[in-house]
């Protein structure tokens, strides 16, 4: 079962321009264990390996806790929700700092 602050394996399909492509790892940011297993979707940002220098993206080290094999970002600005049919298996999770950093620029973007 996914859970917020975890990271998989996603398929994201066939991408328009610009939006994630293929298998890439993702963190799960929503819902929240209070939906419950049996809601359909998952809220995710992508995960790249480009250093891009930008202040919404959240840097994510190789670990054995994260099961990342090179230093990845959360992109934050690309969240979405997607079916928990796309998720293909479980790499890992981030740590509360980590996660603190996320939920900031999330509610940043959202101005909610």
């Amino acid at each position: 079962m996914a859970s917020v602050d975890d990271l998989w394996l996603v398929d994201f399909g066939d991408p328009y321009p610009g939006e994630p492509a293929a298998h890439r790892p993702a963190l799960i940011v929503g819902p929240p264990a209070t939906f419950g297993t049996g809601f359909p979707f998952v809220i995710v940002t992508p995960l790249t390996t480009t250093h891009r220098d930008l202040s919404l993206h959240v840097e994510i080290e190789p670990s054995s806790d994260t099961g990342l094999d090179e230093t990845s970002y959360a992109q934050c600005e690309l969240i979405r929700s997607v079916s928990r049919h796309r998720l293909i298996h479980h790499l890992g999770g981030i740590d509360s700092a980590t996660s603190d950093q996320v939920a900031t620029i999330l509610r940043t973007l959202l101005d909610y």
